[in-house]
C-alpha cells in the first residue's frame, strides 16, 4: 500500500454583486462577489475537493451540504480547517497543494501571499506548501466574460503511520 495520495478539486461560482469577494480567506475589494451558501471562497472549496478526493473522504457537498442552515455564510477557512481534523483522523498529513484561480478580473498577484498564509494556518502547515496561481481564460467562456470565477486545486497527502 502506498503512502502518497493525490487529489483533485474543481468549483465555480456565479459572480454576483452586493456580495464580499473572498478567495483564499482573503477579502479582495472588488465590486462583485461569487454567489454561494457559504462565504462561496472558490479558491478554498477546489482546495477541500482535492484534500477530501485523496483521503477518500468524498467531497464538500457531502461534508458540507449546502441544504445544511448550519452552513449558511460561513466561512470557508472553518470549513477547510475541520477538512484538516479529518484528514488527521484518518492518518493523513498534507504534503503539498497547488491551486489555480481563474477569472478574468480582479488582479490577485498583490494577496497570493496572504491566501498562501491563510490557507497553511487552516490546516497547521507551513506557508511553503501552499501554492496559489491565478489566470485569465483571454476572455473566453464564462470565466472570461466576468460572470463568474473557478479553480482547480491539486493536493498530495502521505499516510502517517503511528
Amino acid at each position: 500500500m502506498t503512502n502518497l495520495r493525490i487529489g483533485h478539486g474543481y468549483d465555480v461560482h456565479r459572480l454576483v454583486p452586493d456580495r464580499k469577494l473572498i478567495l483564499g480567506g482573503v477579502e479582495i475589494p472588488w465590486e462583485k462577489g461569487l454567489l454561494g451558501h457559504s462565504d462561496a471562497d472558490v479558491l478554498l472549496h477546489a482546495i477541500m475537493d482535492a484534500l477530501a478526493g485523496a483521503a477518500r473522504l468524498g467531497d464538500i457537498g457531502k461534508l458540507f451540504p449546502d441544504t445544511d442552515p448550519a452552513y449558511k455564510g460561513i466561512s470557508s477557512l472553518k470549513l477547510l480547517k475541520e477538512v484538516g481534523r479529518l484528514l488527521g483522523e484518518k492518518s493523513f498529513a498534507v504534503v503539498n497543494i497547488d491551486v489555480t484561480l481563474l477569472a478574468q478580473a480582479p488582479k490577485v498577484t498583490p494577496y497570493k501571499t496572504q491566501m498562501e498564509e491563510k490557507i497553511a494556518a487552516a490546516l497547521g502547515l507551513e506557508p511553503e506548501r501552499i501554492n496559489v496561481k491565478a489566470t485569465t481564460e483571454e476572455g473566453l467562456g464564462f470565466t472570461g466574460k466576468g460572470s463568474g470565477m473557478a479553480a482547480h486545486a491539486v493536493a498530495l497527502v502521505e499516510r502517517i503511520y503511528i
